[in-house]
């Protein structure tokens, strides 16, 4: 995939609608209702699968035999039967024990990402809701209405069961949500305020509405649309940082990269040789009289580690685009109409690629600090000044903002340990073997944002340093992007409160304008 400077990866998809359905959402769809508002709208299949699974679980109510989660209790205490005038009572109250989560809110984006994710499942008929429960939760949506989710609670087995717990809470009218302009007020009154009637569970209802994968998912979608647009921002970095220090382009040629053929090594590597074309102070040392045989490998080996987090990525978005496509609850209506108890609840395979990202991005900004580090050492700068200082000693130039990244990088080593690793039994240890997604999403949000900061300090240090390899000029296309660096942050003199500048930056790389300023000179892949 290409892009230009009128379509960057961090451009939302603002859709005005979209519609659930029977089928898969797409990724663009998750990311334009959790961060752009889209509205959503249950189509008329969904609707007819609803009522037809509601129509099976009823009968199922109604009968003789068992039914996990229906006519029994839950978890440890499947094995009570419960009487048929006690059956809302068991829905409701497996919502309000559940609702046990405890720490810090999670983001408004989180939340809107999985109550669509969960709205999807219902849709597909296989859980059994009342379609009028799928109607107010799409209405929760709509309104701008998001319950209050908080951060532990999920195991990633059974599904993310309290911060599902704590939007079913909402719906029931009960709890606390925070309207479309942040207030924090109770959920009846919310829902009231947006001409909304709290649910009355019915039977296997509340079951429904907390047994599934969808905030582990969400935040896998969220971190895969941010990654895309950060591994590209990591080419443009690294290409400012070879050419500011007089490295050479001739090891991302083609030719080189069809020796080993890894798709993503390939698109890195062209990207950086497209962005450095042209180059002015790459010319400058081209030739007979350049004694320099190699870069380090922080240069030379660039491609080779954004290109592995790139086929990191694409493998995680595969895992991504089947868990869109699935159908998760406890028990589950089939498409031949029976009801089945079931292992499709745990997280593993999303939880497994929620780690493998956090490794990587940690590896890309690895690299991204050795490079910044290059830069500021007088003894393998090749001729700038000593942290880019104006005037070394009395000045201290990028000196402490390397020391931030240095801070984040290892911060992001501790957020590459696994959680997929781990497991703590639960439920008197029905539930004996858990995945930890929850637990490798959250750590994945945080070193994606850290990630950023990182890549923020690489590319107001290049910019910086290209100022000071004047008279020489940069490329057009990493010109271009030092030029947009130099409309919200002033170029190389005494030195300045830097904070509010690497701040800038990162807002720069976050709404897509670097990487766009790049892309308004040459295609990036």
């Amino acid at each position: 995939m290409s892009i230009t400077a009128t379509g960057t990866a961090a451009d939302t998809a603002s859709a005005a609608e979209v519609v659930v359905g029977r089928s898969s959402l797409t990724a663009e769809d998750v990311v334009a209702v959790a961060r752009g508002g889209a509205r959503v709208r249950l189509a008329d299949d969904a609707l007819k699968a609803l009522a037809d699974g509601r129509d099976r679980v009823r009968a199922l109510a109604e009968g003789e035999q068992p039914a996990y989660g229906v006519s029994t209790g839950f978890g440890a205490l499947a094995t009570r039967h419960i009487a048929p005038d006690l059956r809302a009572r068991l829905q409701r109250s497996l919502v309000r024990s559940h609702a046990a989560g405890s720490g810090p809110e999670v983001e408004r984006e989180v939340v809107r990402a999985l109550m669509l994710l969960r709205l999807r499942t219902l849709a597909s008929g296989g859980t059994g809701v009342e379609p009028a429960t799928a109607r107010t939760l799409a209405g929760l949506l709509n309104a701008g209405i998001t319950p209050v989710v908080l951060e532990y609670g999920s195991l990633g087995c059974s599904g993310d069961l309290a911060p599902l717990s704590h939007v079913a809470l909402a719906l029931m009218g009960e709890g606390d949500v925070r309207d479309a302009s942040g207030e924090l007020l109770p959920a009846a009154d919310a829902l009231h305020a947006a001409g909304l009637e709290p649910v009355e569970l019915g039977a296997k209802e509340g079951l429904a509405l907390i047994n599934g994968t969808d905030g582990m998912l969400g935040m896998l979608l969220l971190a895969c649309h941010d990654l895309e647009r950060l591994l590209r921002t990591a080419d443009v970095t690294a290409a400012m940082s070879v050419e500011a220090l007089l490295g050479t382009d001739r090891v991302f040629t083609a030719d080189l990269q069809d020796m080993r053929p890894h798709p993503g090594q390939a698109d890195a590597a062209a990207n950086m040789l497209a962005l450095l074309d042209g180059s002015p102070i790459v010319a400058s040392h081209r030739g007979p009289d350049c004694t320099r045989v190699q870069d380090a490998y922080s240069l030379r080996c660039a491609p080779q580690v954004a290109g592995a987090a790139r086929d990191t990525l694409e493998h995680a978005r595969t895992v991504a685009e089947r868990e869109l496509a699935a159908v998760i609850d406890n028990p589950v209506i089939t498409p031949d109409g029976r009801v089945e108890s079931n292992g499709n609840f745990h997280g593993a395979p999303v939880g497994y690629v929620l780690d493998f990202l956090a490794i990587a991005a940690a590896d890309v900004a690895s690299i991204a600090e050795r490079r910044t580090d290059r830069m500021l050492d007088v003894a393998r700068s090749h001729g700038l000044p000593a942290f880019l200082a104006d005037d070394p000693g009395v000045d201290s130039g990028h000196m402490i903002a390397q020391y931030t990244q240095a801070g984040l990088v290892s911060e992001m080593k501790r957020l590459a340990a696994p959680a997929s690793v781990d497991s703590i039994p639960s439920s008197a240890m029905q539930e004996d073997h858990v995945s930890m997604g929850w637990a490798a999403a959250r750590k994945l949000r945080r070193a994606v944002a850290a990630l950023t900061d990182v890549l923020a300090v690489e590319l107001l240090t290049a910019a910086r340093a290209l100022d000071l390899r004047s008279p020489l000029e940069p490329g057009p296309a990493t010109g271009a992007v030092r030029d947009t660096v130099r409309t919200r942050v002033p170029g190389p003199g005494p030195d300045r409160y830097l904070a509010p500048e690497i701040a800038e930056v990162a807002a720069l790389i976050t709404d897509g304008t670097a990487v766009s300023a790049a892309a308004s000179v040459t295609p990036l892949r």
